[in-house]
């Protein structure tokens, strides 16, 4: 449905959809910070932040505009935790600064996907003038360049879906390029946290525009952190930056003294830089937010106490925190570990819990290169991986990678997902490699694969002359199998696949399949098989209407 301007109401409800798709995935944010600091939990901060958004907004009946950007204003600013959370507050400032000067004349003037673009421009404006010293290659870089392209992409999208899809498109593609500006992130491997963050809050923007609860994220470009000290080449805890100043302080200031003024706040945000780093100071006559890095607390205090009283006061002490985490993370690398390519959040979620340390997303039409097996190895913490290709044009790529990683890297040349699954049962942890490799061959070997798909060109076929778009079974050598039904046909393959010591079969039902279909099927293998052990699982995966594993 097109929508070509935003109330009142709308923006409340992107701001509240922002705020619950930044909650579900925090874990996955904070997973990403690479400075072990106590205000590193970037996804957190960020939410906590947007959490004291929608308390203020709570506070506010109206559904003026002008009247919800001064809120949003306030409750960043009230609420923000961290580095991230002070830069989150000051880009909504900014935007809603925009927004209340777009609809001051008009106070339920709606707004455009022009005005949209003018805010988060703004938005950008105003963090990069709150952060003393601004790195590029963090939130700021991706508010900045987001704000650049919704400028462009306003002059010729109305619809606001389809504006907001193409501005998430240019914030991930901007943030994917993040490790390649700052140093610290493309040695640790991933892309900057509280870019992802951002970047999540606007999915949430686009949810509430679409009328839906969720917007799935592909996280496999934000890479993993890996904070080993054994690899030789790995991220090192050493060198990701000794703590300099100790205490990481936050407040805020208000019931401002008669005698403060903004020049006064100014002077004060001039004296803390001087004091340490990660120095943000902003804010009005009404309330001022500070963060500092510093190894006088004490003193910035009273700076502070000078200006006006003084809440929400916290402070961390960084070497200690910095300390537990380097303990955490010097965990005695295991023996051995497994690392497999497939598609699909069902399929991916089976593996993970069979104990396969990194799912490799590819398959089918998305083959991973040797390079990509390699890293995925080297992620893993243990002397040996087993890798499970899982497809057999990407076998030969798996074994390129054994001269490419510092592992010791066996490959199990498994050629579909229910050969992998298979191996991964009968993985004993405590084997040896030669006992366990042994053990996944010939668990692969017992089983009989099939998978259902569809035809993208006409093509004559061994006894089959197939169309495009028909519906084809095949098993792990040629086709069995096609028609029009996809029920019908996953019916011939699974015949076609049954021995007489068969006792079970699993069917994978993937993307395009409704749930209400994969139910029907199964109950009509039942029938037809009652003495068979069938299971119908959600795989999620591309390309294949079903994968099918008979043992």
């Amino acid at each position: 449905m097109s929508q070509k301007t935003i109330n009142g109401l709308m923006l409340r409800k992107m701001l509240s959809s922002g705020y619950a798709l930044l909650e579900k995935n925090k874990d996955w944010v904070d997973s990403l910070n690479v400075f072990p600091v106590p205000d590193g939990d970037t996804g957190t901060n960020m939410t906590l932040t947007m959490k004291s958004v929608l308390k203020e907004l709570d506070l506010n009946t109206s559904n003026e505009l002008p009247s919800i950007a001064a809120s949003v204003s306030r409750g960043g600013l009230k609420g923000a935790r961290g580095n991230s959370g002070v830069i989150l507050s000051q880009i909504f400032k900014g935007m809603m600064a925009e927004l209340a000067k777009a609809t001051e004349a008009a106070r339920t003037t709606p707004i455009t996907t022009k005005v949209f673009a003018k805010c988060v421009e703004n938005g950008a404006k105003v963090a990069y003038g709150a952060v003393t010293s601004p790195k590029e290659g963090t939130m700021l870089t991706v508010i900045r360049v987001m704000g650049e392209e919704a400028k462009k992409l306003a002059k010729n999208n109305e619809d606001f879906v389809i504006f907001m899809e193409k501005l998430l498109a240019e914030g991930e593609e901007i943030l994917a390029k993040t490790p390649d500006m700052l140093p610290v992130l493309k040695k640790a491997g991933v892309v900057d946290s509280g870019g992802r963050g951002l970047v999540i809050i606007f999915g949430g923007f686009l949810a509430a525009l679409n009328g839906t609860a969720d917007i799935e994220f592909d996280f496999s470009r934000d890479g993993s952190l890996n904070l080993s000290t054994t690899t030789e080449d790995g991220v090192n805890l050493d060198d990701l930056g000794e703590i300099e100043f100790a205490y990481c302080t936050e407040f805020n200031i208000t019931n401002m003294n008669k005698t403060t003024t903004i020049a006064s706040i100014d002077n004060l945000r001039e004296k803390l830089v001087k004091m340490g780093d990660s120095v943000v100071c902003v804010g009005d006559l009404e309330m001022v937010k500070v963060h500092i890095h510093t190894n006088s607390p004490g003193e910035a205090i009273t700076l502070a106490l000078a200006l006006g009283e003084m809440i929400n006061l916290k402070i961390d002490n960084m070497l200690q925190q910095s300390r537990e985490l380097r303990a955490s993370k010097q965990i005695e690398e295991k023996e051995l570990g497994m690392v497999a390519v497939a598609a699909g959040e069902g399929v991916v979620a089976v593996f993970k819990d069979l104990g396969v340390d990194f799912v490799i997303k590819g398959g089918q039409t998305m083959n991973p290169s040797a390079e990509d097996i390699a890293k995925a190895v080297d992620r893993v913490h243990a002397k040996t991986v087993f890798v499970f290709p899982n497809n057999k044009n990407i076998i030969l790529a798996a074994r390129h990678a054994q001269e490419l990683c510092k592992k010791n890297l066996v490959v199990i040349p498994t050629k579909t997902v229910n050969e992998g699954i298979s191996a991964c049962i009968v993985f004993d942890e405590s084997g040896t490699v030669e006992d366990n490799t042994e053990a996944f061959v010939e668990a692969a070997g017992t089983v009989k694969s099939g998978m259902v798909t569809y035809a993208v060109r006409n093509t004559q076929l061994a006894r089959f002359t197939i169309k495009e778009g028909e519906v084809l079974g095949l098993d792990t050598k040629t086709v069995v199998a096609k028609g029009t039904s996809i029920g019908d046909v996953t019916t011939r393959v699974v015949e076609k696949l049954l021995g007489e010591d068969s006792t079970s079969v699993t069917l994978f039902y993937g993307e395009s399949i409704k749930e209400k279909d994969a139910n029907a099927l199964h109950d009509k293998l039942m029938i037809k098989y009652p003495d068979l052990d069938i299971s119908m699982i959600s795989g999620g995966q591309p390309v294949y209407y079903y994968l099918i594993s008979v043992e």
